[in-house]
């Protein structure tokens, strides 16, 4: 019988579900939450243009050579898709599920994709950009229903 894991994520919570075709419903294998917190100690007056207010590239020197910035919240929220995608790769190696289904924002589907294995890319059967992470049980349970339509 093919276990199916269905992925419902933000950039701040997910929860790995799993078909139960017996019970017909989703019973709920992992869940995640990774709240951002700034983690820079410099205050917006003290530099009111960050590290790219300084005019210091890579070369060292006080010239106008700026680098792009990747801000703290952006670097985590691509924390958060290697550890979800780590943990679906996990699963697709170990022979854990053979389809999955990708419930997320946006964004987070966008961060998500690329950090999947070849193998793990070849199980997901739908991705659906919507963000569900604020629904519990039965609600829960019909919503991804309907998302992912009859057959999964």
């Amino acid at each position: 019988m093919p276990h199916t894991w269905i992925l419902v994520a933000n950039g701040q919570r997910a929860r790995f579900l799993q078909h139960d075709r017996a019970q017909g419903g989703f019973a709920e294998l992992a869940d995640f939450v990774y709240p951002y917190a700034p983690t820079s100690t410099h205050s917006a007056a003290a530099h009111p243009h960050g590290e790219q207010g300084r005019g210091h590239g890579s070369a060292a020197h006080g010239g106008t050579q700026f680098e792009p910035q990747t801000p703290d919240h952006e670097k985590a929220h691509t924390r958060f898709a290697r550890q979800l995608a780590d943990y679906v790769n996990k699963g697709v190696e170990g022979q854990q599920c053979d389809r999955i289904a990708l419930i997320a924002s946006s964004p987070m589907l966008g961060a998500l994709r690329p950090l999947l294995s070849a193998s793990a890319q070849e199980k997901v059967l739908r991705s659906v950009d919507s963000d569900f992470t604020v629904y519990q049980g039965h609600e829960l349970q019909q919503r991804v229903q309907e998302a992912l339509g009859p057959g999964m």
